[in-house]
């Protein structure tokens, strides 16, 4: 099973469109935070200082959607191993009742702060986000 790390959003005033519900770009930017959030409690303090992520593709399917003052569950894990600069990122928001209403896999590259260029994504790094005994493969 992998690392798994959730979080829940509320949805507030701001995140709602003309359509009632969730506007999609806040989506991803709870896509975004929960991403954040899981590097920063998972990753040793010494990677967090020296590496940031940055995004390189989202793909998202919306499945239902939330209005003002409902809840998510968000839902993120490493399914792969690092290739290079990268890892795949899994993010489920469940809704109340358990059902995932937005699935996305993203491709976050990995960069050194001080460079800002892609770094390859060690086993170091990786292990911190693998399933117990590490990915098949």
């Amino acid at each position: 099973m992998p690392n798994r790390f959730t979080h829940i959003f509320t949805a507030g005033p701001d995140d709602i469109d003309i359509m009632g519900h969730v506007n999609n770009a806040v989506w991803v930017q709870w896509m975004e935070a929960v991403a954040t959030a899981h590097w920063m409690q998972d990753a040793a303090p010494d990677h967090v200082e020296r590496y940031v992520w940055v995004v390189t593709r989202h793909e998202i399917d919306y499945r239902g959607n939330i209005a003002q003052g409902q809840s998510v569950t968000a839902e993120t894990f490493i399914p792969e191993g690092p290739v290079g600069a990268r890892f795949d990122r899994r993010i489920d928001f469940r809704n109340d009742a358990g059902k995932v209403i937005v699935s996305a896999r993203s491709t976050w590259a990995m960069l050194d702060k001080e460079t800002l260029r892609l770094t390859r994504v060690s086993g170091e790094i990786a292990a911190a986000f693998a399933p117990e005994g590490g990915w098949p493969g």
